[in-house]
């Protein structure tokens, strides 16, 4: 046999097999076409669902802006109330500051009048001296009026809390760290110290000792 002939059994069997494979071929072909129409309408249709998400009932959004106005006139109203009860609270106080200070005041002024009346007086040293003595505890008067009280000094012991020592002297006869002698008084008002009582203290060192 010739070789011819064997060439040509050989293409009719690879047409016959070319032609067996061209149906799977195409069902490929058309399967790939399927999921790629199928795959562009799903992509249509998941792009449509926002465009449908975002549009908003009319009546619902007239009902959202007219509740977003009313808490924003209410936020306002607040802010404005707020701000007038600072500045009432700002000017009760001042007020009454003034008031108190007004009151403090008007219990010294017959002091200052005494004073200045002492100073016009023509009389001897020792009239001078009893008049500033009354001016004095007038004065002391006018401070318990207003609850201020002396510091105790002398004869008290040392109390860094209220004394201000400026200095320590050797004294047998008084107990250590007494309090023996006032340089200025100090005030207290109640609780408050106004200010401590420049004191001299004692330093007995036969105490120390024992």
């Amino acid at each position: 046999m010739s070789p011819r002939i064997f060439a040509d059994n050989d293409n009719r069997k690879m047409s016959k097999e070319a032609l067996e494979a061209l149906p799977e071929v195409e069902s490929k072909e058309a399967s790939r076409e399927s999921v790629t129409e199928a795959e562009g309408k799903a992509g249509e249709s998941a792009a449509a669902e926002p465009k449908a998400a975002l549009q908003v009932d009319p009546a619902e959004h007239e009902r959202v802006k007219v509740e977003r106005d009313s808490l924003l006139e209410r936020l306002a109203r607040l802010q404005a109330e707020f701000e007038n009860a600072r500045k009432r609270e700002s000017r009760e106080r001042n007020e009454f500051r003034d008031y108190a200070v007004g009151g403090a005041v008007e219990l010294f002024l017959p002091v200052l009048d005494n004073f200045q009346l002492a100073l016009k007086s023509n009389g001897s040293a020792e009239q001078l001296r009893a008049g500033v003595e009354l001016i004095v505890k007038q004065m002391e008067e006018a401070l318990r009026t207003l609850h201020v009280q002396p510091v105790e000094t002398v004869g008290a012991e040392f109390d860094p809390r209220v004394h201000e020592a400026i200095e320590m002297v050797e004294k047998p006869d008084v107990p250590d760290h007494q309090v023996f002698e006032e340089v200025r008084r100090g005030y207290r008002i109640k609780d408050r110290l106004l200010r401590p009582a420049m004191v001299r203290v004692a330093s007995n060192p036969q105490q120390k000792e024992a």
